[in-house]
């Protein structure tokens, strides 16, 4: 199997998603496409050999060609994170590579059966690049996002969300762990059992399942699916450290 090689990108545009959350384009001179839910490793190095490396999610869709989209987290004391939100500008170069992975990628076989996202805060990234290419290819299969947040000003990519849920074979859930808009009528507590029941209650076959969020979140969900039948060779979870709703 060929390594993959680390290039030099360029960032052409950054946008901020919410108040600690930003999406940094990179053009790429040797761009390959990538499956949704993919990842690709960032590499700093200081001026005095010390360097610092993470993996980060796809968010665009395989159809935005020669460049990425990484949507970053401002995570405290993240020594690349705080680095990418304060100290990077348009036309800055970064090391990255990849696109990396192939267990949590949902693949144009699997565009004809229905699917559940679950998402907790930033684990909506690769869960949106899932998202983007669906409407790229126009799939129409029964699709559910369900997306736990903080508060308002956490919700990733809202109006673009509000956007897709305009299809009629997407259904967008959030839930609120912290604080609701003061008008919200749906869910305002963390995933629990009754949530996933009614996710599920949805489908009229068993979906395929993404899960991707803090380890808490992922686990309590990917073994709340399991105690409802679910095979596990349906539910597939990505997971990140202790940040996260």
């Amino acid at each position: 199997m060929e390594k993959i090689q680390w290039q030099i990108a360029r960032v052409k545009a950054i946008m901020q998603e919410t108040p600690r959350v930003k999406t940094f384009t990179l053009q790429l001179p040797q761009w390959t496409p990538h499956l949704p839910g993919q990842h690709y490793d960032l590499r700093l190095t200081a001026e005095d050999g010390y360097q610092a490396e993470r993996s980060y999610s796809i968010a665009s869709p395989p159809e935005q060609t020669g460049e990425i989209d990484l949507t970053i987290e401002l995570i405290d004391d993240g020594e690349v994170s705080s680095y990418l939100y304060d100290g990077i500008a348009i036309g800055d170069p970064l090391e990255v590579r990849g696109p990396i992975g192939g267990y949590f990628v949902w693949k144009d076989s699997m565009a004809n059966e229905p699917l559940l996202l679950i998402a907790g805060g930033s684990g909506i990234v690769p869960l949106m690049a899932m998202l983007r290419h669906r409407a790229q290819i126009k799939a129409t299969n029964p699709t559910l996002l369900l997306f736990s947040i903080r508060t308002d000003d956490d919700v990733i990519y809202r109006h673009e969300l509000a956007q897709l849920a305009q299809d009629t074979q997407f259904t967008l859930c959030l839930t609120f762990t912290r604080q609701a808009p003061a008008d919200w009528t749906g869910y305002r507590r963390r995933i629990d059992q009754a949530m996933l029941t009614d996710a599920l209650s949805r489908f009229n076959t068993q979906p395929n399942c993404f899960v991707c969020g803090p380890t808490s979140l992922v686990e309590h969900v990917a073994n709340t699916l399991a105690d409802r039948g679910l095979p596990p060779t349906t539910i597939r979870t990505e997971r990140f450290g202790p940040t996260g709703s």
